[in-house]
């Protein structure tokens, strides 16, 4: 087993008692088979092999994180059924913090408090193709996301490698 795989693996240890939002859950389970990766912060640190100080710093709150791909196309995800993911995130007390644009991807950031701590953040990245939704416990700090987010889709060692993770799970999953 490579040691990239090897990483994965650890962080896909103990996955399912790992508490994310019901939301993110549920969307989970309709559209079974979509892809996911879940991480805790230490995973993320092992996996910046190139010790890159800024992305320590992105995730430096972040206590474990889902992530999903949804192909929009593929699974019939509609702007109604957007509509309703949102809903659900507000409804388990998340509010919206910020819309930004960038690069044709449209980023809605979400935020659940306690006592005026961040107990949680989602991030959704829409785009015409794909939804990408990041369900973390924990925070990245609000002037940060879009670069957070481009560190983990292009800019980075460490996106490089989920990418050819992605890629290689979708490969099986057609093989089959």
């Amino acid at each position: 087993m490579n040691k990239f795989l090897f990483i994965l693996f650890i962080g896909f240890i103990s996955v399912t008692s790992v508490a994310q939002t019901k939301t993110t859950n549920d969307l989970h389970k309709k559209y079974e088979g979509t892809f996911a990766l879940y991480f805790y912060n230490n995973t993320l640190r092992m996996l910046n092999q190139s010790d890159d100080k800024d992305f320590d710093e992105l995730i430096k709150d972040i206590e474990k994180m889902k992530f999903l791909m949804i192909e929009k196309a593929e699974r019939n995800f509609s702007n109604k059924d957007y509509v309703n993911l949102v809903k659900g995130y507000q409804s388990e007390d998340y509010e919206n913090l910020m819309t930004v644009r960038s690069d044709g991807k449209n980023f809605d950031v979400y935020l659940r408090e306690d006592n005026d701590q961040v107990k949680g953040t989602v991030i959704l990245v829409n785009d015409s193709s794909n939804l990408y939704i990041l369900d973390i416990v924990g925070r990245v700090q609000p002037n940060q996301v879009t670069k957070f987010f481009s560190s983990l889709d292009q800019n980075s060692e460490i996106a490089k490698k989920l990418k050819a993770f992605a890629g290689d799970a979708k490969d099986e999953k057609h093989k089959h």
